[in-house]
């Protein structure tokens, strides 16, 4: 079978392009013909708060990328349209994530579509933003009449998802694991790296949790700032490593930290983190934090599950649907008392405690999985 992935693609960064790089590769290993149409320009300026879109990594190894769709300029949408209608693929898998790309990709699906052979699904990582625009639903409503079937993998967003398209074929399935930023690695090897390469204030023996990821206001740092500063865990001594850049104006972060007097217990990496570098900074980690305010899913969930780390998640959304709590990580509430509680919770029971059941549950999260479902999904489309 002929498989097009349209999204993210090197050299743009970011888990999205991580993910669609992995999805080929799992095609691939499948037996079908994979390649990506990514994009010249994926966002404008005013819509990408950090410093650059583009990967310092190498290219991923034996991916073939075509680099055509400008996401404002329409006549690229109607070129791109037009040359996958003549290439005529089997199958055609379109990531959606933002509605600002609904005009974009939705055009270039109704001009493929004209070739009566292709079948369209669509991963849906978002129907609605996490922040809201106006346009929002008419740019959705407009993608998703060219899409036939989807896949979602969160019940949040297929709830989203009914409200647009009540009939056409969707189907749940867990988010598959980030097996491509490298093995597991000791921790205090990784803790050395960190200190030596990356300049980090950091040591062998030390309680350490990490946040990582971009830092927006809905992944709720600053209530794991004031979680940091309860009583209970400065008496401890835990530290907080946070790696990942801002998408937003840090000022408020650095105030809180100040008011807080807080930064004896952070570890601060506050750049993109490369690809080449994820590994360290999971492994170097006790356990991962994310106190969500809300979420569909998160794709640091799945990197968790690939280094074995224990996770704390706020009870919001399809978030904690994925952490078996006491036994994967902990659930909590998104409020600094109860993150600190599961915090403190977590290091009564140790590290050891989760391992085993990390290494079960993670069993569930493959990439084949996910290929049998869209191949699952497209047997159901008439064309």
């Amino acid at each position: 079978m002929k498989v097009v992935i349209i999204g993210p693609a090197y050299p743009l960064r970011g888990g999205l392009a991580t993910f669609d790089h992995r999805l080929c590769k799992a095609f691939a290993e499948e037996g079908h013909t994979a390649s990506i149409y990514s994009f010249s320009l994926q966002y404008p300026g005013f819509l990408f708060p950090g410093t650059t879109q583009y990967s310092s990594d190498p290219p991923p190894v034996g991916i073939e990328i075509h680099t055509l769709i400008n996401s404002i300029n329409p006549l690229s949408w109607l070129s791109t349209g037009r040359r996958l209608r003549k290439e005529a693929p089997d199958l055609l898998v379109v990531r959606y994530w933002l509605p600002f790309m609904g005009p974009a990709l939705g055009t270039i699906l109704r001009q493929m579509r004209k070739n009566r052979k292709t079948k369209i699904i669509a991963i849906t990582d978002n129907v609605l933003p996490h922040e809201k625009r106006p346009g929002d639903v008419a740019f959705t409503r407009y993608f998703l009449k060219s899409c036939d079937a989807f896949v979602t993998m969160s019940d949040e967003v297929m709830q989203d998802l009914r409200r647009f398209e009540k009939q056409k074929p969707a189907q749940k399935v867990i988010h598959p694991l980030y097996d491509n930023f490298g093995e597991i690695i000791p921790k205090e090897k990784a803790r050395q790296i960190l200190k030596d390469r990356l300049k980090l204030n950091i040591e062998p023996g030390e309680k350490i949790i990490l946040f990582f990821g971009f830092i927006r206001k809905y992944k709720g740092l600053d209530i794991l700032l004031r979680a940091m500063a309860e009583p209970a865990i400065r008496e401890a001594g835990i530290r907080l490593l946070i790696a990942g850049e801002y998408y937003e104006d840090p000022k408020m972060y650095e105030d809180l930290i100040s008011s807080l007097q807080i930064e004896d217990l952070l570890i601060r990496k506050t750049d993109f983190i490369p690809d080449s570098e994820v590994q360290f900074y999971l492994c170097a980690a006790d356990a991962v934090v994310q106190p969500y305010r809300h979420a569909t899913q998160s794709g640091v969930t799945p990197l968790a599950y690939h280094f074995e780390r224990p996770m704390i998640v706020s009870n919001v959304g399809g978030l904690a649907a994925h952490v078996i709590h006491e036994q994967t990580g902990l659930v909590a509430e998104p409020e600094p008392a109860s993150i600190a509680k599961a915090i403190q919770r977590f290091y009564e029971l140790g590290e050891d405690y989760f391992i085993p059941h990390l290494r079960t549950e993670k069993k569930r999260y493959s990439w084949k999985n996910l290929v049998n479902t869209i191949l699952g999904l497209s047997h159901d489309i008439q064309k």
